[in-house]
């Protein structure tokens, strides 16, 4: 399984913008219709919310590929 390591800016980040972000889709429309196939889940659970807030500590998933989100290191 492939993990990637998504470092948050600000509190939360939309699931389609976040699957865009990771460069697991090209656009959050794309993104939107992955997680409108059922493809994404979020914390083990089958996200249906396209715009779904994604915070810190929770893990994305398609497939093989897991997002693990961070909070934002402190500057």
């Amino acid at each position: 399984m492939q993990q990637i390591d998504f470092e948050l800016e600000g509190e939360h980040v939309e699931l389609n913008q976040l699957l865009k972000l990771s460069g697991l889709c090209d656009s959050g429309g794309a993104g939107k219709a992955l997680v409108a196939s059922g493809a994404v889940r979020v914390d083990g659970a089958v996200e249906s919310r396209k715009t779904a807030k994604i915070r810190a500590g929770q893990v994305v998933a398609l497939g093989d590929i897991e997002v693990h989100v961070h909070a934002e290191a402190p500057s």
